[in-house]
């Protein structure tokens, strides 16, 4: 059975037991969840429905999940089974059925659906654990015994193996695990499953999910029993293909293929190239789904996870001998055997070879250098006897280059060495110190977070009005005090919760002839909490909500200025551009773009005038609401790391974008006034960062603009035309440079005259050991090649200048005095060792300098008693 048809199977037969079938959430989490990187498993895009704070779509649902983890990454390619990106096949429940429903399911999917042999699944279920205070799942064992499974091929498994948790805290459950035993050929009579041989192989893993662990380590019980299952593809499609490992299974097998093509190696013929070729299939496969998905090489979260995958591909095909450019070639691959499932794989194509391309080539110019560093510091820790390098050295290759740590580690570690770990991070620390600015989370704390989450879930969702009007008379539907804050829970509520990059609103609650300043609004799923100074309302209360207005409306003016510049730049710069972050603030926005290079100031004028353009255009700007697939279907962009529902609102620029977003907008372009980029830089590694400003803002900076110019006019003396007066004072700046340069010259010249004179001759060479005025070797330099040409004949200089702490000198000798015995060089060396310095050269010209001008003199003695001794 192939991939396809093992997707096609396991979605129908959920759809048909009522379960909605959802498409698969990003690699990238939601904003909302800060606890991981990337989606590590297939419950976690469902997390809020777990755990109560938010309503799925529909009671049962079934995916088809993208996945990433690296936290088995050192065995990619060791085993048949580990991979860093993989699919999981998942059905849920959310309070609907349990252990009932889920365990027969499971068994007729297995059986009949997949056609497996009965008499070869086995099941895990718990055994219990003293420490959380469960007992044996009697009740799974019976379920399975009622559905016909042996109590033989029933074997309890501890914490360790059937306890699912997604972390250290949050929705967990004892869970149930189905195996398939492949024969003796793989392992003993006595082997059984959770053992750490290879005869049986998990693939379907069964949770149910009951408690919320606590942070003490102890469990409270959910508002809610679920399910929730998980089948990675790969290991199934390996055992009904009956196919020896993930890499040889039809999805996966093709990359492999590619690369003994590309290698001229054959996959099999040693345990090395095995490894290499399934860690560059493996690896090219997450690296597109992750292009695909937003993410971007760099040194930071998972963009350094994006780095560390694709820099150690490269390394692994270094050692295929495969010739660069060769990644992209990967990338097309997996594009062309799974695009047809993820369209936006074949929709990112230009990004991931974009991507691909650069970073093979930025890492393959010191892959080489960094190697034969890699290998000198082994050779030298294996000739001293010891069983480490030191962390000074891991951080050179990782600072100077690029390779990450973590393949450091991986390499050393095959030659049975190791790094010092903690040195090497606090290495890191020292250089994050010195590069930090400082930043500040927006609302403070995680137990702010805490609390105002478990405030919000205590009452029904508040009703966002806020995009029709500004004011609404509503009711109070709780209150709790925070110290010099009240959180409060509004019926009905016109304040924009920050999210999607917008500031929350500012504004006043009234009532009774009282009022409160509404200093925050916080976003907690699709319901809201609003923080205002402390007050006491009683609950229930009738107050008026007012937002204000003139904050809201700059706020909506940015908002919309970020659409028109996110247009503007993939217009001028390429489809790659997207956007990676943006801060919308009622006094000016920022926006976070990936893109490899800082924009030349033609492109950002170009930029500039685009946003300008569209804006003078005074466009229509609309927003719609409509199903995710309909909107996608328009060409909506879906922006990085955001969380959209089911139903999601676009948001229009009439010819120039659409966007999901749940942001404020103006109506029409025109309101936004004017756009003035005030900033480019570096966000971070491939992330540029634009500051902007609109509106009001724009035109006191060009009211600024405009005195500034108006007082250089009259400094220029001319004060209606200030260009024309710069361009006049450049030309007597350039006159007045001529004058002085001719002066200098003049001046060297003098200077080259009188020193002339002091030449004597010894043994038919002119001497000239002289001191001057002049400081710098440059001057000193000149003037001694202007004596040269004077005197004529065999000569040899020594000339010294010097300032406060500093000397400089020049030597010169011609062929004929080099003959008798003179050097440049040497006279130099003897001169600046006299006054505390050092240099050198040829034996015709050298220079110096040092540190003590008080000892020219003596200086210019030691060189005059060399010549001496040498003519004499």
């Amino acid at each position: 059975m192939k991939a396809q048809q093992i997707r096609d199977t396991y979605l129908a037969f959920f759809e048909e037991r009522g379960h909605k079938i959802v498409p698969s959430a990003s690699l990238v989490p939601s904003v909302l969840d800060p606890t991981v990187l990337l989606t590590t498993a297939g419950m976690q895009p469902f997390k809020p429905y777990f755990l109560g704070r938010e309503t799925p779509p529909a009671p049962r649902l079934t995916d088809v999940q993208k996945c990433f983890r690296t936290t088995d990454i050192e065995e990619v390619g060791n085993t048949a089974r580990h991979m860093t990106f993989f699919e999981m096949l998942g059905n849920w429940s959310f309070g609907d059925y349990f252990k009932a429903e889920s365990i027969p399911w499971g068994w007729q999917l297995a059986t009949e659906g997949f056609g497996m042999d009965p008499e070869k699944i086995w099941v895990t279920v718990f055994a219990g654990d003293e420490e959380l205070g469960l007992g044996l799942d009697t009740e799974a064992i019976e379920i399975w015994e009622a559905t016909g499974v042996p109590a033989e091929r029933i074997v309890p498994l501890g914490r360790g193996d059937n306890f699912w948790q997604g972390g250290p805290t949050g929705p967990c459950g004892p869970c149930s695990e189905l195996y398939i035993d492949r024969g003796l050929d793989f392992g003993t009579a006595d082997e059984r499953p959770g053992d750490e041989g290879e005869r049986f192989l998990e693939f379907w893993n069964h949770v149910f999910i009951s408690f919320d662990l606590q942070e003490d380590g102890t469990l409270a019980e959910l508002p809610m029993r679920s399910i929730d299952t998980g089948m990675g593809l790969d290991r199934m499609a390996a055992i009904l293909q009956d196919v020896p490992s993930v890499y040889d299974v039809d999805h996966v097998r093709p990359l492999i293929a590619l690369a003994e093509e590309l290698s001229g190696h054959a996959y099999d013929e040693s345990p090395e190239v095995t490894r290499a070729m399934r860690i560059v299939a493996d690896h090219s496969r997450g690296a597109a789904f992750l292009i695909a998905d937003g993410v971007v090489p760099s040194n930071e979260d998972r963009g350094y996870i994006l780095r560390r995958i694709m820099r150690r591909a490269i390394q692994q095909g270094n050692t295929l001998g495969l010739e660069a450019p060769w990644l992209g070639r990967f990338a097309e691959r997996v594009i062309e055997l799974m695009g047809e499932v993820y369209p936006g794989l074949t929709a990112e194509r230009e990004n991931i070879a974009r991507w691909v391309g650069d970073e093979e080539e930025s890492f393959g110019r010191t892959l080489v250098r960094g190697e034969q560093l890699l290998e000198r510091l082994i050779a030298e820790a294996k000739e001293s006897e010891t069983s480490w390098i030191d962390a000074e050295d891991a951080f050179k290759l990782h600072d100077t280059y690029g390779f990450p740590y973590d393949l450091t580690k991986e390499l050393l570690a095959e030659q049975g060495l190791a790094v010092d770990d903690d040195g090497f991070v606090e290495l890191m620390e020292e250089q994050r110190t010195r590069a930090r600015t400082g930043a500040a989370t927006a609302h403070g704390s995680e137990d702010t977070h805490e609390r105002v989450q478990k405030f919000a879930a205590a009452t029904s969702p508040s009703n966002f009005v806020g995009y029709e009007t500004l004011r609404a008379t509503t009711g109070v539907a709780a209150i709790e005090p925070q110290g010099e804050r009240a959180l409060l829970k509004l019926e009905t509520s016109p304040f924009y919760a920050e999210g999607g990059g917008q500031v929350a609103d500012s504004g006043l609650l009234r009532w009774d002839g009282d009022e409160a300043e509404v200093v925050d609004v916080y976003r907690v799923g699709g319901d809201q909490v609003v923080a205002i100074e402390a007050k006491e309302i009683p609950a229930g209360a009738e107050v008026e909500a007012v937002v204000d207005r003139e904050t809201r409306h700059a706020t909506m003016r940015n908002h919309t200025a970020t659409h028109l510049l996110h247009a503007a730049l993939r217009e001028r710069l390429g489809t790659h551009v997207r956007q990676a972050g943006s801060a919308v603030r009622p006094d000016k926005l920022r926006f976070d773009f990936t893109h490899g290079a800082s924009l030349s100031p033609e492109e950002l004028r170009d930029v500039e005038d685009r946003v300008n353009e569209w804006i003078k255009a005074s466009a229509p700007v609309r927003w719609l609401e409509m199903e995710r697939p309909e909107a996608e279907a328009l060409g909506a962009m879906a922006l990085f790391g955001e969380k959209y529902g089911e139903w999601v609102r676009v948001v229009e620029i009439d010819g120039v974008s659409r966007e999901l977003c749940g942001g404020t907008h103006v109506a029409n372009t025109a309101e936004i006034g004017i756009f003035k980029v005030t900033g480019e830089g570096s966000s971070a590694a491939n992330v540029r960062r634009i500051e902007a400003i609109t509106g009001p803002a724009g035109i006191d900076f060009f009211r600024d603009r405009d005195a500034a110019l108006r007082e250089a006019g009259e400094l220029l003396g001319n004060p209606q035309d200030a260009l024309a007066g710069a361009r006049r004072a450049a030309e007597r700046l350039k006159e007045a440079g001529a004058q002085g340069e001719q002066a200098q010259r003049q001046a060297l010249g003098e200077e080259a005259k009188r020193l002339a004179g002091e030449a004597y001759e010894l043994a038919g060479v002119q001497v000239l050991v002289a001191a001057t005025e002049l400081t710098d070797q440059k001057s000193l330099l000149d003037v001694a090649n202007r004596i040269q040409s004077t005197l004529g004949g065999d000569v040899v200089q020594v000339l010294a200048g010097g300032g406060k702490d500093k000397v400089a000198l020049v030597t010169l000798a011609t062929p004929g005095a080099i003959a008798k015995g003179l050097s440049a060089a040497e006279l130099v060396r003897t001169a600046a060792s006299v006054v505390g310095g050092g240099g050198g050269g040829r034996d015709d010209m050298a220079q110096a300098g040092g540190r003590e001008p008080a000892k020219i003199d003596d200086a210019l003695g030691a060189a005059r008693a060399l010549i001496e001794e040498k003519l004499g």
